[in-house]
């Protein structure tokens, strides 16, 4: 017992929550495929979604200022945004003596988009019929494009500039920001009648489980030293 409570240190610990939380991410998005493709969600993500549109003519409710500003908040989970984002962030880290972490984020980010991709063409579940579309939206639904990057991007990115300090306050300033873009991304996606509300949570299942992974392949490999350590 005295071993393996030294086996499980500070590390180490961190290590297997971390590996609870992707089998846990892994099996959520499994489950929510199988009841998606067996139309066991077609009641919720129908309820949902009209939920958030009037009942004569099924708009979305609200005046048009929230709509468009809902357009807004939806664009920042759009590829060209987190692409620029992405862009710059590697650019800053390169500049900062970082090359080959900058080089492993958009590996990482741009793997995640062609697997939200493959994800979608394999799925190939129709957008939603029964209300009008506010936003233009293409390809297919399942899993959310917009959720899921958004969740990877903003998350990984998040959870770097975490680790980069010490203080609890800026430590949860950074992670708490980039999950209430999320939240708001992802709501915006199902109030514009482009998404299933299951199409959001999938798409944050596999965001932010891709997102672990790539942290914890970061650790790995900075204490290997083949990415450059983290500043202490």
């Amino acid at each position: 017992m005295n071993r393996f409570l030294e086996w499980l240190g500070e590390h180490e610990a961190g290590l297997l929550l971390t590996l609870v939380a992707i089998a846990a991410g892994v099996w959520l998005f499994g489950a929510l495929a199988s009841d998606v493709g067996e139309g066991e969600t077609r009641n919720f993500d129908t309820r949902i979604l009209l939920s958030m549109r009037r009942p004569g003519d099924l708009a979305p409710i609200g005046p048009p200022g929230v709509v468009e500003a809902a357009r807004d908040i939806t664009a920042l989970g759009s590829m060209v945004v987190l692409g620029i984002l992405t862009f710059s962030t590697a650019i800053f880290l390169t500049l900062d003596g970082k090359a080959r972490l900058a080089l492993f984020l958009a590996v990482s980010i741009s793997a995640g988009a062609v697997l939200s991709l493959l994800l979608k063409d394999a799925f190939d579940r129709p957008r939603p019929e029964i209300v009008p579309h506010a936003a233009y939206a293409s390809n297919s639904s399942f899993p959310s494009g917009h959720s899921m990057m958004a969740a990877l991007t903003y998350m990984t990115l998040g959870a770097m500039l975490a680790a980069d300090h010490k203080r609890k306050r800026l430590k949860s300033f950074f992670l708490l920001i980039p999950a209430l873009l999320v939240l708001l991304i992802g709501v915006s996606r199902v109030y514009l009648g482009v998404h299933w509300p299951t199409d959001v949570l999938a798409g944050w299942t596999a965001g932010g489980t891709w997102a672990l992974i790539s942290l914890l392949v970061v650790k790995r490999l900075q204490r290997r030293q083949t990415l450059e350590p983290e500043e202490t």
